[in-house]
Protein backbone atom coordinates (compact mmCIF):
# COMPACT_ATOMS: atom_id res chain seq x y z
CA UNK A 1 0.00 0.00 0.00
CA UNK A 2 0.89 3.89 -0.96
CA UNK A 3 -0.45 6.68 0.05
CA UNK A 4 -1.10 9.58 -2.81
CA UNK A 5 0.90 12.35 -3.35
CA UNK A 6 -0.54 15.86 -4.39
CA UNK A 7 1.46 17.99 -6.29
CA UNK A 8 -0.43 21.29 -6.27
CA UNK A 9 -3.90 22.10 -6.29
CA UNK A 10 -4.92 23.27 -9.76
CA UNK A 11 -7.72 25.33 -8.72
CA UNK A 12 -10.47 25.11 -5.86
CA UNK A 13 -12.77 21.96 -8.77
CA UNK A 14 -9.34 20.55 -8.59
CA UNK A 15 -6.02 18.76 -7.09
CA UNK A 16 -3.11 17.25 -9.66
CA UNK A 17 -1.58 13.87 -8.36
CA UNK A 18 2.46 13.38 -9.37
CA UNK A 19 3.18 9.63 -9.30
CA UNK A 20 7.07 8.89 -8.62
CA UNK A 21 9.15 6.44 -10.30
CA UNK A 22 7.43 3.18 -8.74
CA UNK A 23 3.88 4.12 -9.84
CA UNK A 24 2.15 4.12 -13.46
CA UNK A 25 -0.05 6.82 -14.11
CA UNK A 26 -2.22 4.58 -16.10
CA UNK A 27 -2.61 2.34 -13.31
CA UNK A 28 -3.46 4.72 -10.93
CA UNK A 29 -5.97 6.69 -13.13
CA UNK A 30 -7.58 2.93 -13.41
CA UNK A 31 -7.63 2.15 -9.53
CA UNK A 32 -8.85 5.86 -8.79
CA UNK A 33 -12.03 5.16 -11.25
CA UNK A 34 -12.73 1.92 -9.76
CA UNK A 35 -12.71 3.91 -6.49
CA UNK A 36 -15.07 6.48 -7.33
CA UNK A 37 -17.38 5.96 -4.48
CA UNK A 38 -15.44 4.79 -2.22
CA UNK A 39 -13.45 8.12 -2.63
CA UNK A 40 -16.49 10.26 -2.55
CA UNK A 41 -18.04 9.02 0.57
CA UNK A 42 -14.46 10.23 2.26
CA UNK A 43 -15.63 14.09 1.06
CA UNK A 44 -16.61 16.49 3.71
CA UNK A 45 -20.52 17.00 3.39
CA UNK A 46 -21.82 20.40 3.74
CA UNK A 47 -23.70 22.65 0.92
CA UNK A 48 -21.10 21.13 -1.48
CA UNK A 49 -19.40 18.13 -1.15
CA UNK A 50 -15.06 19.08 -0.76
CA UNK A 51 -12.42 16.18 -1.64
CA UNK A 52 -9.79 17.81 0.52
CA UNK A 53 -6.33 17.72 -0.01
CA UNK A 54 -5.60 16.47 3.06
CA UNK A 55 -8.63 13.56 2.50
CA UNK A 56 -6.36 12.94 -0.31
CA UNK A 57 -3.17 12.41 1.26
CA UNK A 58 -4.41 9.43 3.06
CA UNK A 59 -6.04 7.32 0.53
CA UNK A 60 -4.41 3.92 0.82
CA UNK A 61 -3.73 2.70 -3.09
CA UNK A 62 -2.78 -0.92 -3.65
CA UNK A 63 0.53 -0.67 -5.43
CA UNK A 64 1.70 -4.54 -7.22
CA UNK A 65 5.63 -4.26 -8.90
CA UNK A 66 5.83 -1.48 -11.85
CA UNK A 67 5.85 -4.26 -14.36
CA UNK A 68 2.68 -5.73 -13.04
CA UNK A 69 0.63 -2.63 -12.99
CA UNK A 70 2.14 -1.78 -16.62
CA UNK A 71 0.08 -4.69 -17.61
CA UNK A 72 -3.36 -4.19 -15.64
CA UNK A 73 -3.37 -1.02 -17.51
CA UNK A 74 -2.64 -2.26 -21.18
CA UNK A 75 -5.20 -4.78 -20.38
CA UNK A 76 -7.89 -1.94 -19.36
CA UNK A 77 -6.81 0.27 -21.78
CA UNK A 78 -7.87 -2.44 -24.40
CA UNK A 79 -11.13 -2.84 -23.06
CA UNK A 80 -11.50 1.32 -22.86
CA UNK A 81 -9.85 1.19 -26.82
CA UNK A 82 -13.57 -1.32 -27.34
CA UNK A 83 -16.06 0.46 -25.49
CA UNK A 84 -14.79 3.77 -27.33
CA UNK A 85 -15.14 1.85 -30.90
CA UNK A 86 -18.56 0.57 -30.51
CA UNK A 87 -19.25 4.52 -29.20
CA UNK A 88 -18.10 5.47 -32.30
CA UNK A 89 -20.06 2.26 -34.00
CA UNK A 90 -23.30 2.70 -32.20
CA UNK A 91 -23.11 6.87 -32.95
CA UNK A 92 -22.24 6.24 -37.09
CA UNK A 93 -25.07 3.60 -36.75
CA UNK A 94 -27.84 5.91 -35.57
CA UNK A 95 -26.80 8.22 -37.70
CA UNK A 96 -27.54 6.70 -40.94
CA UNK A 97 -30.52 4.81 -39.31
CA UNK A 98 -31.59 8.80 -39.16
CA UNK A 99 -30.44 9.23 -42.37
CA UNK A 100 -32.19 6.45 -43.96
CA UNK A 101 -35.40 7.39 -41.81
CA UNK A 102 -35.56 10.70 -43.61
CA UNK A 103 -35.63 9.60 -46.99
CA UNK A 104 -38.14 6.73 -46.77
CA UNK A 105 -40.45 8.07 -44.61
CA UNK A 106 -40.90 10.67 -46.97
CA UNK A 107 -40.45 9.26 -50.01
CA UNK A 108 -37.21 10.38 -51.46
CA UNK A 109 -35.90 7.05 -51.87
CA UNK A 110 -38.20 4.64 -52.95
CA UNK A 111 -37.55 0.70 -51.93
CA UNK A 112 -37.27 -2.01 -54.77
CA UNK A 113 -40.89 -3.00 -56.27
CA UNK A 114 -42.73 0.03 -55.50
CA UNK A 115 -43.84 3.53 -56.98
CA UNK A 116 -46.66 5.60 -57.61
CA UNK A 117 -47.35 8.56 -55.48
CA UNK A 118 -47.89 8.45 -51.83
CA UNK A 119 -51.59 9.98 -50.63
CA UNK A 120 -51.49 13.35 -48.50
CA UNK A 121 -53.46 12.60 -45.34
CA UNK A 122 -54.43 14.98 -42.46
CA UNK A 123 -54.18 13.23 -38.78
CA UNK A 124 -57.67 14.00 -38.40
CA UNK A 125 -58.92 12.14 -41.36
CA UNK A 126 -56.77 9.33 -40.20
CA UNK A 127 -57.44 9.46 -36.00
CA UNK A 128 -59.69 10.55 -33.46
CA UNK A 129 -58.39 12.41 -30.54
CA UNK A 130 -59.21 11.75 -26.74
CA UNK A 131 -57.52 13.40 -23.49
CA UNK A 132 -55.96 11.11 -20.54
CA UNK A 133 -57.22 10.03 -17.18
CA UNK A 134 -56.68 12.86 -14.44
CA UNK A 135 -56.32 11.03 -11.01
CA UNK A 136 -55.58 12.28 -7.58
CA UNK A 137 -52.35 11.11 -6.23
CA UNK A 138 -53.89 8.66 -3.55
CA UNK A 139 -55.22 6.90 -6.99
CA UNK A 140 -51.62 5.61 -8.07
CA UNK A 141 -49.60 2.91 -6.77
CA UNK A 142 -51.57 0.02 -7.35
CA UNK A 143 -54.32 -1.33 -9.73
CA UNK A 144 -54.62 -1.30 -13.74
CA UNK A 145 -51.58 -0.44 -15.54
CA UNK A 146 -51.43 3.23 -17.02
CA UNK A 147 -49.81 4.65 -19.84
CA UNK A 148 -47.68 7.25 -19.02
CA UNK A 149 -45.69 10.91 -20.35
CA UNK A 150 -42.08 9.19 -20.02
CA UNK A 151 -43.38 5.94 -21.74
CA UNK A 152 -44.03 7.84 -24.68
CA UNK A 153 -41.52 10.14 -24.52
CA UNK A 154 -38.89 7.46 -23.78
CA UNK A 155 -39.78 5.33 -26.78
CA UNK A 156 -41.67 4.91 -30.13
CA UNK A 157 -43.19 1.55 -29.47
CA UNK A 158 -45.07 0.67 -25.94
CA UNK A 159 -45.68 -2.90 -24.90
CA UNK A 160 -47.85 -4.12 -22.10
CA UNK A 161 -44.82 -5.81 -20.34
CA UNK A 162 -42.99 -2.68 -20.36
CA UNK A 163 -45.72 -0.18 -18.07
CA UNK A 164 -44.60 -0.38 -14.78
CA UNK A 165 -47.28 2.44 -13.53
CA UNK A 166 -50.53 1.57 -11.70
CA UNK A 167 -53.51 3.24 -11.07
CA UNK A 168 -57.28 2.34 -8.99
CA UNK A 169 -59.80 3.14 -11.90
CA UNK A 170 -63.36 2.61 -12.01
CA UNK A 171 -64.84 0.05 -14.68
CA UNK A 172 -66.79 3.41 -16.44
CA UNK A 173 -63.04 4.97 -16.63
CA UNK A 174 -61.64 1.81 -18.28
CA UNK A 175 -64.00 1.97 -20.75
CA UNK A 176 -63.13 5.25 -21.36
CA UNK A 177 -59.69 5.53 -21.46
CA UNK A 178 -59.34 1.97 -22.74
CA UNK A 179 -55.99 1.44 -24.64
CA UNK A 180 -55.72 -1.06 -27.72
CA UNK A 181 -52.91 -2.30 -30.39
CA UNK A 182 -52.80 0.30 -32.76
CA UNK A 183 -53.33 3.69 -30.40
CA UNK A 184 -50.66 6.24 -31.13
CA UNK A 185 -50.15 8.31 -28.03
CA UNK A 186 -49.35 12.02 -28.07
CA UNK A 187 -47.26 14.25 -25.58
CA UNK A 188 -49.51 16.76 -24.53
CA UNK A 189 -47.55 19.51 -22.62
CA UNK A 190 -44.18 19.86 -21.53
CA UNK A 191 -41.37 22.39 -20.57
CA UNK A 192 -39.97 22.92 -24.41
CA UNK A 193 -41.95 23.10 -27.53
CA UNK A 194 -39.48 20.31 -28.33
CA UNK A 195 -40.78 18.04 -26.21
CA UNK A 196 -44.64 18.12 -27.57
CA UNK A 197 -46.09 15.85 -30.00
CA UNK A 198 -43.97 12.99 -29.27
CA UNK A 199 -45.08 9.77 -30.52
CA UNK A 200 -45.53 6.41 -29.46
CA UNK A 201 -47.43 3.18 -30.49
CA UNK A 202 -48.63 0.47 -28.76
CA UNK A 203 -47.64 -2.92 -30.72
CA UNK A 204 -49.37 -5.55 -28.32
CA UNK A 205 -52.83 -6.26 -26.60
CA UNK A 206 -52.62 -3.92 -23.39
CA UNK A 207 -55.97 -5.79 -21.26
CA UNK A 208 -57.19 -3.33 -18.88
CA UNK A 209 -54.73 -0.79 -19.35
CA UNK A 210 -55.74 3.59 -19.33
CA UNK A 211 -53.36 6.27 -20.22
CA UNK A 212 -52.45 9.67 -18.10
CA UNK A 213 -53.66 13.42 -18.66
CA UNK A 214 -50.34 14.10 -19.88
CA UNK A 215 -51.10 12.48 -22.85
CA UNK A 216 -53.15 12.37 -26.45
CA UNK A 217 -54.72 9.20 -27.22
CA UNK A 218 -55.14 8.85 -31.53
CA UNK A 219 -57.42 6.26 -32.17
CA UNK A 220 -58.06 5.12 -36.45
CA UNK A 221 -61.30 5.76 -38.00
CA UNK A 222 -60.11 2.86 -40.95
CA UNK A 223 -57.19 0.81 -41.72
CA UNK A 224 -55.20 3.22 -43.59
CA UNK A 225 -51.90 3.24 -41.26
CA UNK A 226 -49.64 0.48 -40.48
CA UNK A 227 -49.07 -0.43 -36.81
CA UNK A 228 -45.73 -1.20 -37.42
CA UNK A 229 -44.96 1.98 -39.95
CA UNK A 230 -46.92 4.34 -37.39
CA UNK A 231 -44.09 3.89 -34.58
CA UNK A 232 -41.76 5.70 -37.56
CA UNK A 233 -43.63 7.89 -39.27
CA UNK A 234 -44.18 10.51 -37.09
CA UNK A 235 -40.45 11.16 -36.32
CA UNK A 236 -39.80 12.80 -39.82
CA UNK A 237 -38.58 15.80 -40.00
CA UNK A 238 -41.56 17.27 -41.57
CA UNK A 239 -44.24 16.00 -39.34
CA UNK A 240 -41.66 17.43 -36.26
CA UNK A 241 -41.90 20.34 -37.84
CA UNK A 242 -45.64 20.68 -38.20
CA UNK A 243 -46.68 19.53 -34.82
CA UNK A 244 -44.59 22.11 -33.38
CA UNK A 245 -45.21 24.85 -35.78
CA UNK A 246 -48.91 24.44 -34.45
CA UNK A 247 -48.74 24.39 -30.57
CA UNK A 248 -49.30 27.03 -28.49
CA UNK A 249 -47.49 28.22 -25.62
CA UNK A 250 -48.23 29.95 -22.24
CA UNK A 251 -46.10 29.12 -19.05
CA UNK A 252 -45.85 25.73 -20.85
CA UNK A 253 -45.83 24.46 -24.37
CA UNK A 254 -49.28 22.73 -25.27
CA UNK A 255 -50.76 20.76 -27.92
CA UNK A 256 -54.05 18.96 -28.67
CA UNK A 257 -56.04 17.19 -30.65
CA UNK A 258 -57.63 20.25 -33.33
CA UNK A 259 -53.60 20.89 -33.68
CA UNK A 260 -52.19 17.57 -34.10
CA UNK A 261 -56.01 16.95 -36.86
CA UNK A 262 -54.83 19.72 -39.40
CA UNK A 263 -50.85 17.85 -39.68
CA UNK A 264 -50.28 16.02 -43.02
CA UNK A 265 -49.10 12.68 -43.46
CA UNK A 266 -47.46 11.64 -46.90
CA UNK A 267 -48.99 8.03 -46.97
CA UNK A 268 -47.74 4.82 -49.31
CA UNK A 269 -50.12 2.01 -48.87
CA UNK A 270 -50.02 -0.42 -46.57
CA UNK A 271 -47.83 -3.05 -48.19
CA UNK A 272 -45.14 -0.36 -48.56
CA UNK A 273 -45.35 1.24 -45.01
CA UNK A 274 -44.90 -3.01 -44.07
CA UNK A 275 -41.58 -3.05 -45.88
CA UNK A 276 -40.22 0.32 -44.65
CA UNK A 277 -40.93 -0.68 -41.33
CA UNK A 278 -39.26 -3.77 -41.81
CA UNK A 279 -36.21 -2.46 -42.60
CA UNK A 280 -36.10 0.27 -40.51
CA UNK A 281 -36.53 -2.28 -37.25
CA UNK A 282 -33.98 -4.21 -38.70
CA UNK A 283 -31.52 -1.00 -38.20
CA UNK A 284 -33.28 -0.90 -34.70
CA UNK A 285 -32.51 -4.72 -34.03
CA UNK A 286 -28.77 -3.64 -34.97
CA UNK A 287 -28.47 -0.93 -32.75
CA UNK A 288 -29.87 -3.30 -29.96
CA UNK A 289 -27.68 -5.78 -30.67
CA UNK A 290 -24.52 -2.95 -30.66
CA UNK A 291 -25.99 -1.76 -27.72
CA UNK A 292 -26.20 -5.10 -25.19
CA UNK A 293 -22.37 -5.50 -26.55
CA UNK A 294 -21.36 -2.35 -25.12
CA UNK A 295 -23.41 -3.31 -21.87
CA UNK A 296 -21.63 -6.19 -21.93
CA UNK A 297 -18.12 -5.17 -22.19
CA UNK A 298 -18.41 -2.77 -19.76
CA UNK A 299 -19.72 -5.38 -17.54
CA UNK A 300 -16.70 -7.14 -18.38
CA UNK A 301 -14.55 -4.27 -18.10
CA UNK A 302 -16.37 -3.82 -14.28
CA UNK A 303 -15.44 -7.17 -13.53
CA UNK A 304 -11.64 -7.44 -14.64
CA UNK A 305 -11.26 -3.71 -12.40
CA UNK A 306 -12.57 -5.51 -9.23
CA UNK A 307 -10.25 -8.91 -9.94
CA UNK A 308 -7.01 -6.92 -10.95
CA UNK A 309 -6.83 -3.67 -9.35
CA UNK A 310 -7.93 -5.76 -6.05
CA UNK A 311 -4.97 -8.48 -6.49
CA UNK A 312 -7.41 -10.99 -6.53
CA UNK A 313 -6.67 -12.03 -10.10
CA UNK A 314 -2.78 -11.85 -11.11
CA UNK A 315 -1.17 -11.45 -14.58
CA UNK A 316 0.88 -14.11 -15.96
Amino acid sequence: MARLGIAASCNQACAALQVNEEVSGDYLFHWLSGQYETLRALSNSGGQENLSLTILREVEVAIPPLEEQRAIAAALNDVDALIAALDALIAKKRDIKQATMQQLLTGKTRLPGFSGAWELKRLGDIFSFKNGLNKGKEFFGDGSPIVNYMDVYGSSRISAACLVGRVRVSGDELKAYEVRRGDVFFTRTSETVNEIGIAATVLDDCVDTVFSGFILRARQKGASLSTCFSAYCFQADGIRDQIKRGASYTTRALTNGRQLSNVTLPLPPLAEQRAIAEVLTDLDAELAALDARREKTRLIKQGMMQALLTGQVRLV
